[in-house]
């Protein structure tokens, strides 16, 4: 703005002092500029300018109420106090979510450090669930990373849901799908209903009640903020706002 440019310039001219001199004239002469004005005007120009360097950045373009809500209250991340938790709250069935997918694997790739990102499934139903089950037996397996974006397409392209009515029939689409991967019915076996699965799908349960989740995919920043791509208005919008709170957490 016009005024603290002015202050600046203000502060940076010298002072003169008018002398007159023994043959009657009179000469100008510049001071060294260490009168008191000079100096509150310098303090103050400095202090704004240190003001300005240590503040915390807000997210101004993004409008608490319109692109996120601020969970009141906070809740608990299961994170360490220098890192940011993100959390993005799916269903496999999803087509918003499967649209979403290859924005978010590009943000990953170039997220900042201090950010740590989860996906939990959303646990609404039972099909909810049937899909949610397999999601953490994968990664139990250690088949998350390969088999993660097969799922998306066996559902969303191939057509095939991966989950029924029945529970028995789930299973059996889920065992098949995968063996595709290597998987033994064994292993598939010990590992579907296994106390660590359990344990997990219980997690996300708490965790879609606590979240007060009622769409999905859906984002929440460190325990504070929740956010979707409708309310940040784009995909790449989101991922920015999400960025944006991430660092003023981080700040913090």
């Amino acid at each position: 703005s016009a005024a603290p440019a002015q202050s600046s310039a203000g502060a940076q001219a010298p002072s003169q002092t008018v002398r007159t001199n023994e043959d009657g004239s009179e000469s100008v002469e510049d001071t060294s500029g260490d009168s008191g004005t000079h100096n509150a005007m310098l303090a103050a120009v400095a202090a704004s300018a240190q003001a300005a360097t240590t503040a915390p950045a807000k997210p101004s373009a993004w409008q608490e109420g319109v692109n996120y809500t601020r969970l009141a209250p906070a809740q608990p991340t299961s994170v360490s106090a220098d890192k940011v938790e993100v959390l993005e709250v799916f269903w496999y069935g999803c087509p918003h979510c499967y649209h979403l997918q290859p924005y978010l694997e590009s943000w990953q790739k170039r997220k900042a450090n201090y950010i740590v990102f989860t996906q939990v499934p959303v646990m609404w139903n039972d099909i909810h669930r049937a899909h949610a089950r397999l999601f953490y037996t994968l990664e139990a397996l250690g088949k998350l990373p390969q088999a993660n974006d097969a799922v998306w397409k066996e559902i969303h392209v191939a057509g095939n849901m991966l989950a029924a009515n029945d529970p028995g029939e789930t299973e059996a689409k889920q065992l098949e799908f995968l063996g595709r991967f290597g998987v033994s019915m064994a292993d598939f076996k010990k590992t579907y209903r296994s106390f660590g699965v359990e344990t997990k799908l219980q997690r996300a349960e708490e965790l879609t009640q606590r979240y007060r989740i009622d769409g999905v995919p859906k984002f929440v920043i460190n325990g504070k903020y929740v956010a979707d791509v409708g309310s940040a208005q784009g995909e790449q919008k989101l991922l920015q706002m999400i960025d944006d709170l991430a660092a003023q957490e981080h700040r913090h």
